[in-house]
C-alpha cells in the first residue's frame, strides 16, 4: 500500500484570516496532497494547568491566545473548495459535542464532499475546556465510547432507540444519513486506554509525533496494542489504519522524508504534515515527500 500524504490546514492563529481556509485547502489539494486536516479546540484558558500529553515537559506548545476557528465549519468550507482530497479532523474532542448534532454535521459534510470525510476523534486532555463547557472531565472516556456508537447509528438515518444515564434517543428518530456507512473514525491518543479504544471501536489510530522526535518503535508497540484489542473484539486487525500527524514539520519536510521508510515499515499508512508558511512552496514539499515514498517502495 502506497503511503498517503496529507497536510494540515491551519484553522487557528492568523492564517485563516490572512490566506483563507477554503483558499488554503484548494491550494494544498492542487499541490498534490491527498488529505487535508484541521485541529480542534472550542475554548482555551488564558493559562493552561492541564498536562499536555504530546510534550515531554507537559506544557502546551502554542500560544493560548491563538484564535481557533470551528473545525466542523472549516471542514464545510473545505468541502466546497476541493474535489478529491479526504477531509478530516486531527483530532476533534468528541466528548464535548452532542453526538446527534455532530453526527448530522458530519453527515452533511460527507454528503457535500461526495463521501470524503474522515473523523479523527479523541477523549481530550484539557480539563479547563471541559469545565468551561460544563462537561465532566472525569467521565470523558465513557462518553466518547457511547458517542461513537450513537453516531454510527445516526449515520444509518434511522438510529435505534437509545437510553442510558448519559443520553436518550427515542425510537423512530430520523437523522440525515451519511454517504459513507459509516464515516471512518480514527481514534487519537497514545495511552494504553486510547490504543485499546482504537482497536475496539475505531477504524484506526491517529497518532501524533514531533518532527524532532519521530519514533517508529513507539508506533510498532502501539500498533500491537491496538491490533490485540481489535482481535479480542472480533474485528480484523489488518483492516485498521495508522495515520501519523507530524507536528513541527513546516519547512522541514526534508527531515520527514528521510524518516519515511522507517515510518512505513512501522505500519504508518498516511502522514499529515505542516507545510503552510510565508516562505514555503507546498508543491515542492509534497513532491519531496512523494519522491521519498517512491524511492523507498
Amino acid at each position: 500500500m502506497t503511503l498517503r500524504i496529507g497536510a494540515k490546514v491551519p484553522n487557528s492563529g492568523p492564517v485563516p484570516m490572512q490566506a483563507g481556509i477554503a483558499e488554503t485547502a484548494a491550494a494544498l489539494e492542487d499541490a498534490g496532497f491527498e488529505s487535508l486536516w484541521v485541529s480542534d479546540h472550542v475554548v482555551l484558558p488564558r493559562t493552561i494547568e492541564s498536562h499536555y500529553p504530546f510534550a515531554a515537559d507537559g506544557k502546551a506548545t502554542w500560544a493560548t491566545d491563538s484564535p481557533y476557528f470551528e473545525a466542523i465549519i472549516a471542514l464545510a468550507m473545505m468541502a466546497v473548495a476541493t474535489k478529491r482530497a479526504t477531509l478530516g479532523t486531527a483530532v476533534l474532542v468528541l466528548p464535548l459535542r452532542n453526538p446527534v448534532m455532530l453526527a448530522k454535521q458530519a453527515a452533511t459534510i460527507d454528503l457535500l464532499s461526495g463521501g470524503r470525510l474522515a473523523l479523527g476523534v479523541g477523549a481530550g486532555w484539557l480539563k479547563e475546556e471541559f469545565d468551561a463547557l460544563g462537561v465532566p472531565f472525569e467521565k470523558r472516556g465513557g462518553r466518547m465510547a457511547e458517542w461513537i456508537g450513537l453516531m454510527r447509528e445516526c449515520w444509518t438515518g434511522t438510529p435505534a432507540a437509545h437510553a442510558t444515564e448519559r443520553y436518550e434517543l427515542a425510537a423512530d428518530t430520523l437523522v440525515l444519513p451519511a454517504l459513507q456507512r459509516p464515516v471512518p473514525l480514527l481514534i487519537g491518543g497514545h495511552s494504553p486506554i486510547a490504543l485499546k479504544r482504537a482497536g475496539r471501536l475505531g477504524d484506526g489510530w491517529l497518532a501524533q509525533q514531533d518532527a524532532d522526535g519521530l519514533d517508529p518503535s513507539e508506533i510498532v508497540a502501539a500498533r500491537e496494542t491496538m491490533r490485540a484489542a481489535a482481535t479480542e473484539a472480533g474485528k480484523d486487525p489488518e483492516a485498521l489504519r495508522i495515520v501519523l500527524r507530524i507536528v513541527g514539520s513546516a519547512g522541514r519536510c526534508d527531515l520527514v522524508a528521510e524518516r519515511l521508510p522507517e515510518l512505513i515499515a512501522a505500519g504508518v499508512g498516511e502522514i499529515i504534515v505542516d507545510v503552510v508558511r510565508d516562505d514555503g512552496d507546498p508543491r515542492a514539499d509534497h513532491d519531496l515527500l512523494r519522491h521519498a515514498v517512491t524511492v523507498s517502495a
